[in-house]
């Protein structure tokens, strides 16, 4: 019997868990590799480590881990979430230059700050930013962008889902008590914020463009539309997100943006999650993650267009081409995000999950509390994953709004 060809996970968490399956299907073995001896917290639950044919920790040399991997002969190596994208880069480089991003801009794919940095260097405009660990350069910024009385975000440069972001105001003093609390701090990656990023607060609709890219070429799976809601000062809370048909009005000049976004940083191999804002003055990259789209969406995404970038991934890989440059809509769908505006306790959960299921556009619903268990204000995505979501699925888009409105007011019932 030939050998099995090998592929390479790196922290394959979140979404980055269904590569083993994916690669499986495609006749491959699945090795892990992790950046620390075990999961983030936040990821923790999403780890099989059973689905491995083998499992290496990174423990600081990286020759040294190279070495061993490089006797597996793999085929890729990939970045299963956001905490594994630049040791994936790093060993890439190293065994399989030939399938590599471009080394020169690995920092730039990780490193917020940088990164769009990297993207207004290139000649694509861009929010109004500064990285800096230095509150004085901060306040001087403010006022020279003509920010000193508007809302502005403060956020890590190496974070992911919505962690730490707060909207203040440049009016407000309270903003250096923000700013002073996050820095010198670690994230709930475990990563150190010794810089933080200051953003302006841009007012418009905001896209998800979800990409594959193989030898430079770029193909995108499918774009999505985030409604958002405030709560206090916490302005990264989800309420929904649509998956929009690739026929819509903005289409075109969403792939022109993104594709110009993934060059700039030297994006070449893999998938990417690209966040854009549509402004009066038009579309303003957000951030990138230069991995698959967190959360389980790839999986929702072969329900609602019979592909996904985690599938064209291993498809590339296991050289099963053509693969398509867009998607098709098959069917509508949205997520819809618990919300907790306040303080409680669960209540009512199995009446709850009933009503939720007897909806008529009723798809999943992943619900991660208990009865009597309490919760705390949602303030970001990692505590949005941590109540839960209902997936949503029909041909007719009105039935997924009447569901979606149903779905607010059997919310009300679960927090008391």
């Amino acid at each position: 019997m030939p050998k099995r060809a090998v592929a390479i996970i790196v922290d394959p968490y979140s979404s980055g868990a269904y590569y083993a399956h994916a690669f499986n299907k495609a006749n491959v073995d699945v090795v892990a590799v992790q950046t620390a001896n075990k999961a983030p917290d936040v990821y923790a639950a999403s780890y099989k480590p059973e689905e491995y044919k083998q499992i290496f920790i990174y423990e600081g040399s990286l020759k040294g881990l190279a070495s061993q991997i490089k006797q597996l002969d793999p085929i890729c190596i990939v970045a299963g979430c956001e905490s594994g994208v630049e040791l994936a880069d790093q060993l890439c480089c190293l065994l399989l230059p030939n399938l590599s991003n471009d080394p020169g801009k690995a920092l730039v794919r990780r490193h917020k700050g940088r990164m769009m940095e990297a993207v207004a260097d290139a000649g694509i405009t861009t929010a109004k930013q500064l990285c800096t660990e230095d509150e004085e350069k901060v306040a001087t910024w403010l006022v020279d962008e003509g920010l000193n009385n508007s809302n502005f975000v403060i956020k890590p440069p190496k974070s992911a889902s919505t962690d730490s972001i707060y909207k203040v105001n440049a009016a407000d003093n309270n903003w250096q008590g923000i700013f002073r609390s996050l820095l010198n701090v670690h994230n709930r990656l475990g990563i150190l914020n010794d810089q933080l990023i200051v953003q302006e607060f841009m007012h418009g609709t905001e896209y998800v463009v979800d990409t594959m890219s193989y030898e430079g070429e770029h193909t995108i799976s499918n774009i999505c539309r985030y409604q958002k809601i405030s709560n206090d000062r916490h302005i990264a809370m989800y309420d929904y997100m649509e998956w929009l048909s690739s026929d819509i009005e903005l289409y075109q000049e969403l792939q022109r943006y993104a594709y110009s976004v993934l060059n700039a940083l030297g994006i070449n191999f893999g998938p990417a999650h690209i966040e854009i804002m549509h402004t009066i003055n038009g579309l303003r990259l957000i951030e990138v993650g230069a991995r698959a789209h967190g959360g389980g969406h790839p999986c929702y995404n072969m329900v609602a267009t019979g592909d996904s970038q985690l599938d064209r991934t291993v498809r590339y890989f296991t050289k099963q081409r053509p693969i398509s440059n867009s998607y098709d809509l098959l069917i509508n769908m949205m997520v819809v995000f618990f919300v907790c505006m306040k303080e409680g306790v669960i209540n009512n959960l199995e009446h709850t999950v009933e009503k939720i299921k007897s909806l008529s556009s009723y798809h999943h619903v992943s619900i991660q509390v208990k009865n009597g268990d309490s919760v705390a204000p949602t303030k970001d995505l990692f505590a949005t994953l941590d109540l839960g979501f209902v997936v949503l699925a029909h041909q007719q888009k009105e039935q997924l709004l009447q569901d979606y409105k149903a779905i607010r007011k059997i919310e009300q019932e679960l927090v008391v």
